[in-house]
Parts: C-alpha cells; sequence; structure tokens
C-alpha cells in the first residue's frame, strides 16, 4: 500500500509539474504558456484575453562551447509565486508605483551535457517579462554566447513604429509602416549626421512599438540591461517572426558570463489603446529597488546652457579654430581666441543672470575645457582630461558668482568615445565637481568607441556606463548620459540617472530637422526606457535668426514647445533656447517657469502614436497640475474631461494654446494665453494647429475674488 501510495504521489509531482505550463495575470487579464516542443525547445506564447499577442516563440542560446543551448531539454522543476508591492521612486511620473505579478521559474536540463538553465516568466495585467538564468553548477562556468535565439512570432502583418537597429546610436528618424514594409523603408530611416548604417535590412531597435488590426498595442524592449549587450531585433518578414539580434563585440561574440549569472529581461507591454503602453510600469518593475541608501542630494533639475547657441553656429565649442593647434604642446594663453567661443566668463554670467532672474536651478555649459580644437581631426587620437579649462573660462570665480546668485552650474564631460581614458580620469573629474561646487554631469560619448571595434552598446561598453554612474553616486553626482546605450530602467536602481539622451534629440532640428511628429512617437519608442534629455522650449524657430548660415528650422508651434515639458517626462529639463529669445515671450516662457518636475500622479488621457498624446501630472506635495498635448502635421482636437480634480475644489487654468491661425511651418509663433475656471465636472474642447499643441497650468482657487470675470467650463 505504501508503495502504491509513493507511485501515485510521484506520478502526480510529475503530472504537476509537466502540466505548470499555463500562467495568468493577477487579474487574468493576461495569459501566457510555456512549453518545450518536439525538440526538447523551449517555447512561450502570450495573449490578451482571446487575442493573440505572441504566436509560440523558441527560446535558448547557441554558445561558442557547448555550441547548443536551445534543444534536448526537459523540465525539472516548475516553481509559481505571486508578488505584490508598492514603492515609492525618488522621482518620477508616480509617487507610488504598484508591482504586482505572477511569477512562474521553470527550470530545465539539457539531457546531453546535464547544463541546467531557469526560465523566469513575470505576468503583470498589462505584459510580460522574462530572463534566463543560469545556476552556480559544475558543467557550466565560464562561457561564450554566441547569439541569444529569443524570438517573438507576432500574429500578422501590424502597423509597426520604429528606429533603424544600429550598435552604435539611436538618432534615427522614427518610421512607420506596416512590419511588411520595413524592407523597403530602411534605406530613407538613415540619419542625415549619422554615420552609422543598420544593421540589416529588417532589424529595428527596442523600445519597438506595434498596432495590431484587431486593436492591440504591443511594445517589445528589455529591462535591466546589466553586463550583457544591447538587444535588437531581425525581422523575418516571410513568417512574422522577429529575432533577437544582440550587440557584438570584435570578434563577434556576444556575451562572457559566468555563473550564477542572468540576462536582462525581455518585456511585452500590451495595452488596447496607446495611453495603456506608457502608462505601464513594467520596465521599472523588474528593474532592482535603489542601491543608494542616501538619496536626499538627488533633486530633479531645470535647467538653461551656453548650448543652443553652439548647436546652432553662432557659438563654437573650441576656443581656438578647429585643428588649428598641437593640443599636447599648446599653451592656449597664448593663443588667439576664435572670437565666438561660447564658454567665456561674460557670457556665461549671462547664463546665470537669466537663471537666478527666472528661478532656474542650474546653467550647462559645454566648450568650457581644453580639447575641442583636436577633437574633430580623426586622425588624432587626443582625448580630454575633464579639468583643464580654456584661459576665458574661470571655473572659480563662475562657480562662485553662481553661488550667490542662488544657482549651480551644470559640469560637461565629452568623452570622445575613449572609455578607457574616462574611467582613468573618473575619480579625478568628479572630485574636481565636489571641489568646484557642481553636482550634475552631461556626459557625452559622441565618436567611435575607443577600444577600437567596440560599439556603444556591445556588453563591454554597456558595462563601462554603468560604472561611471556607480562612480558618480561615491561622489554623489547625477548623471545625464548621451550617446550612451539607449536606457532599460536602470534608474530605479540607481536614481542619480537622471535622463538619458539615447534618441533623436532637439538639436536635429539645427541640423535640417524632425518630422513634426516625432515627439508622438519617442513616448512609444524611447521613453518606455526611461527619461530623456530632449532639450524642448525652443521659441525662435527660425535657425538663422541666431546663425545666418543655418537654414534648418524648428518643425513645432511655440505652444507645443511648452506642452514639451508635459508630454516627455524627465526629471532633467531644460529651457533649450538663448535668454534674448525667451525675453520676447516672457508671457509664454512662465509655463516653463511654472511647470513641475517631478509628480504625484500622471494620467495619459489620449495617446496614438505618430499622431497626438495628452497627458496630465499632479506636481509633487501641491494640488496643481499640469497638462500638455503634442499633435502631428495633421491637427487635432482633444477633450479634457477633468474629473480627476478634487471635487471640493474650483480651479483656474491657464491656457497657453495655438492661435487660430497658427501653423509649424509659417505661422508656429502664433500663440494665445487665457484664463478660465474649471471643477471636476468641467470639459474642455481644446484644438491644436498641425504641428502644434498646448499646455495648461491648473492651480486651486484661493478665494472667490480669484474667479471674478473668469469663464467657468462646464
Amino acid at each position: 500500500m505504501r508503495k502504491i501510495t509513493l507511485i501515485l504521489t510521484l506520478t502526480l509531482l510529475a503530472i504537476n509539474i509537466y502540466a505548470s505550463n499555463t500562467l495568468k495575470s493577477p487579474k487574468g487579464r493576461m495569459s501566457m504558456e510555456f512549453a518545450l516542443n518536439n525538440s526538447g525547445t523551449p517555447t512561450y506564447s502570450l495573449n490578451l484575453g482571446e487575442k493573440v499577442v505572441i504566436l509560440p516563440s523558441i527560446m535558448g542560446f547557441e554558445l561558442v562551447e557547448p555550441k547548443d543551448l536551445s534543444t534536448g531539454f526537459e523540465v525539472i522543476d516548475v516553481k509559481n509565486s505571486t508578488f505584490d508591492e508598492n514603492w515609492t521612486p525618488v522621482w518620477g511620473e508616480w509617487s507610488t508605483i504598484r508591482n504586482n505579478y505572477n511569477e512562474m521559474a521553470v527550470t530545465l536540463r539539457q539531457k546531453n551535457t546535464d547544463i541546467t538553465m531557469v526560465i523566469r516568466f513575470r505576468l503583470f495585467d498589462d505584459g510580460l517579462g522574462f530572463r534566463y538564468e543560469f545556476p552556480l553548477q559544475n558543467n557550466l562556468s565560464h562561457f561564450i554566447v554566441k547569439d541569444e535565439l529569443t524570438q517573438f512570432a507576432v500574429n500578422g502583418d501590424h502597423n509597426a513604429f520604429w528606429v533603424a537597429g544600429d550598435y552604435d546610436t539611436q538618432e534615427y528618424h522614427v518610421q512607420k509602416t506596416k512590419l511588411s514594409e520595413i524592407r523597403g523603408a530602411m534605406e530613407g530611416a538613415i540619419a542625415p549626421n549619422c554615420s552609422q548604417t543598420p544593421i540589416s535590412a529588417t532589424s529595428v531597435q527596442t523600445p519597438f512599438q506595434m498596432k495590431s488590426d484587431d486593436g492591440l498595442y504591443i511594445n517589445i524592449h528589455e529591462a535591466a540591461l546589466v553586463n550583457y549587450p544591447a538587444l535588437s531585433l531581425t525581422l523575418d518578414d516571410n513568417n512574422m517572426v522577429f529575432h533577437s539580434e544582440l550587440t557584438p563585440e570584435p570578434r563577434g561574440n556576444k556575451a562572457y558570463l559566468q555563473t550564477p549569472s542572468q540576462t536582462p529581461w525581455r518585456t511585452i507591454i500590451v495595452g488596447t489603446n496607446g495611453a495603456d503602453i506608457l502608462s505601464s510600469n513594467i520596465t521599472l518593475n523588474l528593474n532592482e529597488p535603489s542601491k543608494i541608501e542616501d538619496t536626499s542630494w538627488i533633486k530633479p533639475v531645470k535647467y538653461v546652457g551656453v548650448w543652443w547657441e553652439m548647436i546652432t553656429g553662432k557659438s563654437s565649442w573650441a576656443y581656438t579654430d578647429m585643428n588649428s593647434v598641437n593640443i599636447g604642446q599648446t599653451d592656449f594663453t597664448k593663443e588667439k581666441p576664435n572670437g565666438i567661443h561660447g564658454a567665456n566668463n561674460e557670457n556665461v554670467k549671462r547664463y546665470i543672470d537669466f537663471a537666478a532672474k527666472h528661478g532656474l536651478d542650474q546653467v550647462l555649459v559645454e566648450g568650457w575645457n581644453v580639447g575641442w580644437e583636436d577633437w574633430f581631426d580623426k586622425n588624432k587620437d587626443f582625448v580630454f582630461d575633464f579639468v583643464t579649462p580654456y584661459p576665458d573660462f574661470d571655473v572659480k570665480m563662475l562657480n562662485a558668482y553662481a553661488k550667490e546668485k542662488g544657482v549651480k552650474l551644470m559640469m560637461h564631460h565629452e568623452t570622445s568615445g575613449s572609455t578607457r581614458n574616462y574611467e582613468r580620469h573618473l575619480d579625478t573629474a568628479y572630485q574636481f565637481m565636489v571641489d568646484n561646487g557642481y553636482n550634475a554631469v552631461k556626459s557625452g560619448y559622441v565618436n567611435n568607441i575607443i577600444p577600437r571595434g567596440e560599439h556603444h552598446s556591445s556588453q563591454l561598453i554597456v558595462d563601462h556606463y554603468l560604472y561611471a554612474v556607480k562612480k558618480a553616486a561615491d561622489y554623489k553626482v547625477m548623471v545625464n548620459g548621451h550617446e550612451m546605450v539607449r536606457p532599460t530602467g536602470l534608474s530605479r536602481t540607481y536614481p542619480n540617472l537622471i535622463a538619458n539622451e539615447s534618441a533623436r534629440g532637439t538639436e536635429y532640428e539645427s541640423f535640417g530637422g524632425n518630422t513634426p511628429d516625432h515627439t508622438t512617437l519617442l513616448p512609444f519608442v524611447r521613453l518606455i526606457g526611461g527619461p530623456m534629455d530632449y532639450t524642448p522650449g525652443i521659441f525662435e524657430t527660425k535657425i538663422s535668426k541666431l546663425n545666418p548660415d543655418n537654414t534648418s528650422w524648428v518643425r513645432s508651434t511655440l505652444a507645443r514647445q511648452l506642452a514639451l515639458y508635459v508630454t516627455m517626462y524627465s526629471p532633467l529639463q531644460m529651457a533649450a533656447d538663448t535668454p534674448e529669445n525667451y525675453e520676447r515671450f516672457l508671457d509664454a516662457f512662465q509655463f516653463i517657469k511654472d511647470v513641475a518636475l517631478d509628480w504625484d500622479n500622471s494620467i495619459y488621457l489620449e495617446a496614438e502614436p505618430g499622431d497626438y498624446i495628452t497627458v496630465a501630472r499632479k506636481a509633487k506635495g501641491s494640488d496643481n497640475w499640469f497638462i500638455g498635448s503634442s499633435v502631428d502635421e495633421n491637427g487635432h482636437t482633444s477633450t479634457i474631461d477633468f474629473s480627476f480634480l478634487d471635487p471640493d475644489k474650483t480651479y483656474i487654468a491657464t491656457i497657453y494654446s495655438d492661435a487660430k491661425d497658427a501653423h509649424y511651418e509659417h505661422n508656429p509663433q502664433a500663440y494665445e494665453i487665457r484664463k478660465v475656471a474649471l471643477t471636476n465636472k468641467s470639459k474642455l474642447t481644446q484644438k491644436s494647429a498641425p504641428g502644434g499643441g498646448f499646455a495648461i497650468s491648473v492651480t486651486p482657487a484661493t478665494d472667490k475674488t480669484q474667479l471674478k470675470g473668469l469663464k467657468i467650463i462646464k
């Protein structure tokens, strides 16, 4: 009897293990299935209700030795669990974030090698995250990943919103095509000022956004990219299957790992409208909590900078003419300045005065340090030392002047892609910042990566970026990384990483222009991973007003530039135009002064990739709300339901909108400012011009006299 009972128990256990292949999300909204196919290859599929999101897709790896880690597996254990917490970000779109998922950890053993691998699935009500884990074991210690074989098989020829796959840059136009049209559209996707080329004719970067014919919005990305190369996707357009494409190192291998180790999470966010995608916190939730214990020094920053005048060509980074000197042998105090160097004492003081007058936190100064003359000469390997200023930039005087005005200077480190040189100088450079009153740095990686052959998103360089961020935390320095790998939610773990560029930003408005729908696309194909230093707020759209030789122009209305401070979330926001341009429109500039940087709540009111985005955000610790809307070249009319407001309060709304005759091409500076009264029962209809938008600040009325003469919106 005991023997029969034991056999029955073991049989039930085996059935239990192999039957535990289906996982449902906490509310049952989503379901996924794990299975081994006839070859013993792991597969997964994903549904939202009855709708197919991902068809059965294979998983696994090709290693250098042993070569195959994709077939011949058996399931030896399945563990299911549930997790539910509320956590508090240091800064963010919400003051608290819920992290609620059901988990299935499947332990696999490859029969012929006795290698063990765990695939961990976390299913949320708005999507799926999964990663591979390699436990400590006798048969696998140090190993080399030749390829990751993860697939994403989609259910149809979806509409797609994508950036061309590239190992070194994200600074491409965003494309809008069917999946089947990616191959034909790739040639036109190349960024005009980018020397790199796409990986292949059907490779795309993540975040990658799709919309199916049956109304599903699907976004594929990754989370917690640590000690691993960045993920791109290559489409088999005959079968509509995406294959993982990892950034290689110089020998063509992808990753060098040692057990115990794990990959980043592969993420699939799913919704029935665009707002569902932008409201998801899956990327952050799949990252670890903050590793910085004391975060009191990490503060959102609103800043101006000696930057736009350089981008437009009005002034220069270099003190003398480019390539005119031999850096290592030059005494710059004896060199004749070129007369257009932007980072000179008087000009920087002008920006400091402007920031102080208008309550802005910091002033970024680029081109302050020796090295720019030689930097553009590709035949030379000069790199910056990050501590030696030009003769016309007095570090101590300017920081003291800023301190007197209640302002800080923001440091700029251009590494010129020489990561090893930067690592050698990091302690000295950060200590220099501390000694001179800097607490934030904009770091840049323009150029091919040195050591040569590495890419901006290969494993070694991904590790470098995180090393620089960790080292910065030791000195209580906040980092704004440009030309870095696209973010994957690591700002939760290291909240001193307050922003990245990692996409085509406002600077391109001076290099030929961004498309007018660009800022309705970036939240889907870039901001899923973390905030962007987009540098909005350009009021003078004709670049020739600053530099007569530059014929480019900004494809946006002035009102839309205000809206970007709300729609393009970041705790780091730049008022990117020059002081003299803001002084011409101080009534509109008031919104930039007023808009918050940190939020208690964010509500995506409407969002359609490539068409429009409208967002309402409640300022942290305040009853004030700010609303922004950015639209494409077709214009848009929004209807805003203010039911999110406190029912016991009446509010004053200041509306910054496009004028009736505004247009991003021929009348971009036509705007109107009006005030109305609101309650939580109000509904406002607001029109945006082509390439336009609107911004609204909403504050509670403190007494009835403030409402006198204001129209109450019903």
